[in-house]
């Protein structure tokens, strides 16, 4: 009965994390430029002294879907999407450079350039910021960024600076507690030529909500099964001492 309380003990924590990253992969089915988090779950030896007579689950995210999500026409100048692979180099709370496929961007009062959260877009020399007042504003297929300063000429366009473009192989990003990812060497990423970008466009998150919602039904169902072995050592327990008590 203990071993049979103890793996089901295990897999039912498990399923509790499991259903976690799923409720957060739905609850950005709606974030733009949201990558999906897969998960898994898979039995791990109890290290210790004695015999190896336990197991135990443990679930974990070993990587993310780094698919692209539809492409959302908006028309609107400050929204970027990236075409294929590639990253905006964003700026986190901590002052630190970290990436993020979020482009829907934002003028701050002070010129600052800010994606939807507010975190200020690294450009050639770090973060960008447009000069007050514009009149009109162009972001270039290789993240160029031209401005028409207020009272000049249609025809004049000045170039004040350019997206931080970037394009690190997946196997060295991690995601972190806000989101955004890192390379996993602590490293920054470095320039990407290729990396393009189409304005007026936004891309959408990855996420599947169909998929998702049957993954934590499934999620669920198995923990419902773990509580029914529970319940089940446990009368198989109490029977086992009303034995020890007639004897």
């Amino acid at each position: 009965m203990d071993k049979m309380l103890y793996i089901a003990a295990s897999g039912a924590s498990q399923d509790f994390l499991g259903t976690a990253v799923r409720a957060n992969n739905l609850a950005n089915a709606q974030t733009n430029g949201f990558k999906a988090q897969l998960e898994q779950a898979r039995a791990m030896p109890a290290y210790g002294e004695g015999l190896p007579t336990r197991v135990f689950a443990i679930t974990e995210s070993p990587t993310n879907n780094y698919a692209s999500g539809a492409m959302i026409q908006t028309d609107r100048p400050l929204d970027v999407a990236i075409q294929g692979d590639g990253w905006f180099a964003v700026q986190d709370a901590n002052g630190q450079e970290a990436y993020s496929r979020n482009g829907s961007f934002e003028l701050g009062p002070d010129g600052q350039l800010k994606d939807s959260f507010g975190r200020s877009i690294i450009g050639d020399g770090g973060p960008l910021v447009l000069p007050i007042p514009l009149s009109n504003i162009n972001i270039a297929s290789d993240g160029t960024i031209s401005v028409r300063p207020q009272g000049a000429p249609e025809t004049v366009l000045e170039e004040i600076g350019r997206l931080k473009l970037v394009n690190p192989e997946v196997r060295d990003l991690e995601r972190g507690q806000d989101g955004l990812f890192r390379r996993t060497d602590g490293q920054l990423a470095t320039e990407d030529a290729v990396v393009y970008v189409r304005t007026g466009m936004l891309e959408g998150s990855n996420v599947n909500p169909v998929e998702e919602m049957v993954n934590m039904i499934n999620l669920q169902r198995h923990y419902e099964m773990q509580v029914k072995l529970m319940k089940q050592a446990e009368d198989l327990d109490m029977r086992g001492n009303q034995l020890l008590r007639i004897i």
